[in-house]
Parts: structure tokens; sequence; C-alpha cells
């Protein structure tokens, strides 16, 4: 029989056969369907901070033992973004990410595949302009699951009002080599600009502690970390420290 994530504790058969009753599997599978979209929602109007994975970066470690660790420190916004691996290892690692961001309370959003993020029942996916068209992606994933979309200026922002997508990044607000394929800064110009969007948005590209309070400022209530976090040597610390700042920067 083929397996699939836990929704409550344990892996369970596809088929449900050791529940009580077809209707009753059916029930509870729909009712989990509904909260994952809501997830990341509810993320988004926490605010803090939007994790990233990057093995490259990770100086050795395995991305199951880095988000762990993000797990471990706090976090509670999680996307798996890992660019060169097999597809396996992908699926393999994001059904296991899965579970721990399940067991956590943790939103999982998967970057650019929306196959995978449906194979392992991510509560999102995250595309770029780049990618499969939201409006695709929508008809795809359907009403359950949530679509963000990057964005790299105030253009691109407003024109994602028009499109079905449930938040956006903005960014790289400030210069970083995170990404090979990096587009210019749009700088916290950008990040005032988005505050005036009814859209959640979460401030990506060169943030670090020494200026996310800078991010705060101009209106970011999501900002999202990657080299920051996975090149730390102590990863759970960081998420931990970095919360603080977040959250000071609100007093």
């Amino acid at each position: 029989m083929a397996l699939i994530p836990p929704r409550r504790g344990g892996w369970e058969s596809k088929n449900g056969l050791h529940r009580c009753g077809a209707a009753e599997v059916q029930a509870e599978e729909e009712e989990g369907d509904m909260k994952r979209r809501q997830k990341v929602l509810d993320a988004f109007r926490a605010g803090g901070l939007y994790c990233i994975t990057a093995l490259p970066l990770s100086q050795g470690r395995g991305t199951i033992a880095v988000v762990a660790a993000m797990l471990a420190g706090g976090a509670r916004l999680i996307q798996y973004r890992e660019k060169r691996v097999s597809r396996l290892q992908a699926y393999q690692e994001c059904l296991a990410i899965r579970r721990m961001t399940w067991e956590m309370g943790a939103a999982f959003v998967v970057n650019d595949h929306v196959d995978l993020a449906l194979a392992v029942e991510a509560d999102g996916v995250h595309v770029g302009q780049d990618d499969l068209p939201v409006e695709a992606v929508r008809r795809l994933v359907g009403e359950h699951v949530a679509v963000g979309l990057s964005t790299h200026g105030p253009a691109q922002a407003e024109a994602a009002l028009g499109l079905p997508v449930d938040y956006i990044g903005v960014g790289p607000v400030f210069p970083t080599c995170t990404k090979e394929d990096v587009c210019a800064p749009v700088g916290l110009d950008a990040v005032r600009h988005a505050t005036t969007l009814p859209l959640p948005f979460v401030a990506i590209g060169g943030i670090t502690r020494a200026n996310v309070t800078e991010v705060r400022a101009a209106g970011a209530r999501t900002v999202a970390m990657v080299s920051e976090i996975v090149t730390a040597p102590d990863i759970a610390r960081r998420v931990t420290e970095v919360l603080g700042l977040l959250q000071g920067s609100e007093r």
C-alpha cells in the first residue's frame, strides 16, 4: 500500500483501511486540506522569520538537519529551495520536512516545483517570474494550497494584485549572492511600497542581523533569510536571535 505523510501522528495507508471508515477518512483529509493554505496565511499574519534552505551554503550539514535546527530555534515558516539535488532526493527530503513541520505546527512551502509540493502535501508553493505562470499553478494546486510569487519592484508587485496569489516576495532588498540569477537590489523603497498593497509580503535578499531592523522599520512584518541562517555555526541559536531582534523591533 502507498504511504502518505501523517496528518495526525504516524504514517497511514493511502486507502485508510485501518481507520473506522472511508467517510471518516475523507472528512479528516478534507479538514486537513482546508487548513494548509490557512497555515501559510496565519504565518504571514503573525509575522516573523521565513527560513529558506540552501544546501550549498549549509557548511556540510544536510537539509533535514538544517530544517530541524530552524524549527528548534522557533522558525514556523520554512521553504524548501534546493535546485541542485535529484528529484528523488528532493522528494525524500520534503517528505521528512513535511512530517517535521506538521509535528511542530509550522507552515511548509516548496519552491518552484508544483508537483513536488502536491506530492508531499505542502502548505504552499512559491514561484518566480520566469516559472510556471501563477494562473496555471493555481489550477494545479486548487484552493487548499497557498501560492507565493517573487516580485522585483513596484510594477511587478502591483501586477500581482490581479493574480491568484496569496503573498508576494519583495526583493532582493539588498545585494545578495545567494542566488545565481539574482537581479539588482530593489531597496527599502520597494518594501515601503509593498506596505501600501493589500497582499501579504515577505522581504527577501541580503537581509542580515545588521540590517533587519531597517527592513522592519520600512514596514516588513515578515522577512526571509537564507545565508544568515544556514551558514551559522549554531542554526537554532541564530534563528532564536533573529526572532528576538524582530520582536524587539516591534516595541
